[in-house]
């Protein structure tokens, strides 16, 4: 098995670290601009040694994990004497392998590592990665080193071309991150009727919970449920009216989502072309 060293001690890091060293993985040298998150992350895998720099890490270690912020990974590769044969991987989302053409050119195999997955504490993260797919970008025969990596870590793989990165993580985005945006709409709604935000949150949870379960379960088309998925016309005059009177950005909003359910609402067979109409017209105007 490859010596493996991270560049970066964030959350991301930490947590690849942590589980590749058990499950297996030498896990040998990390470097970070703060002290502390190395100490950190050497306290949390065995025989990790500190490195004062990213340089140190590139030496000691034949894989190396680039996990800093995405804005400083260029900056990076760029400091670092990389050797041939070397592999040099980044864990960012947005950015492509591009972005590690200096190693590139310095003879390094150079690939993309990315877990779809969601990390707001590295102990969280450490708990939520087994099971997650990872983004993987790179040539033969680092692929298919990657590839292990990602099954090690009990994941699945997703393979991305290039050109494909910035999609997939838009993607991402909106089932995450615009999530919570709506799950916070939600919650400002129920302020109306006194409801507090933690209230609120918690009856809404079994709700989110039962939607993740149906998607997993049931799977698109067929999950969907509402009044979109019926064709209830009634009750969606009802929300644009009340929404209306309210707050017209979130009218906006309800309209848009409301548009882009229409065809999975036509995907399932609840409704027919004309009530799909009707729907549209409505919600158009």
């Amino acid at each position: 098995m490859m010596k493996i060293g991270f560049v970066g001690a964030g959350t991301v890091g930490t947590a690849l670290a942590v589980k590749l060293s058990q499950g297996g993985c030498p896990v040998i040298s990390v470097s970070s601009r703060s002290l502390h998150s190395a100490q950190k992350l050497a306290e949390l895998v065995a025989d990790c040694q500190i490195c004062q720099t990213a340089q140190e890490v590139a030496d000691a270690a034949e894989l190396v994990f680039i996990t800093t912020p995405d804005d400083v990974i260029a900056r990076v590769v760029l400091e670092v004497q990389w050797h041939k044969g070397q592999d040099v991987i980044h864990c960012s989302g947005a950015h492509s392998v591009d972005v590690l053409e200096a190693a590139k050119k310095s003879g390094a195999n150079v690939g993309s590592f990315h877990p779809l997955q969601t990390f707001a504490s590295y102990e969280q993260a450490i708990e939520n990665l087994p099971g997650s797919a990872f983004a993987l970008e790179a040539e033969e025969p680092l692929f298919s080193r990657l590839k292990q990596l990602a099954h090690i870590l009990g994941g699945s793989c997703v393979k991305l071309k290039p050109g494909d990165k910035v999609l997939y993580h838009a993607a991402a985005v909106f089932v995450s991150n615009y999530l919570v945006a709506l799950v916070n709409l939600a919650v400002d709604l129920w302020r109306d009727f006194g409801v507090s935000p933690e209230e609120a949150t918690k009856a809404l949870l079994p709700l989110l919970r039962g939607t993740i379960n149906n998607i997993g379960n049931v799977g698109l088309p067929h999950c969907l449920t509402g009044p979109i998925a019926r064709g209830d016309l009634s009750t969606i005059s009802k929300h644009l009216a009340a929404l209306k009177a309210r707050d017209s950005e979130l009218l906006t909003t309800y309209k848009e989502l409301g548009l882009q359910t229409i065809p999975i609402a036509l995907a399932k067979g609840r409704i027919d072309t004309h009530r799909a109409k009707r729907m549209e017209e409505l919600l158009k105007q």
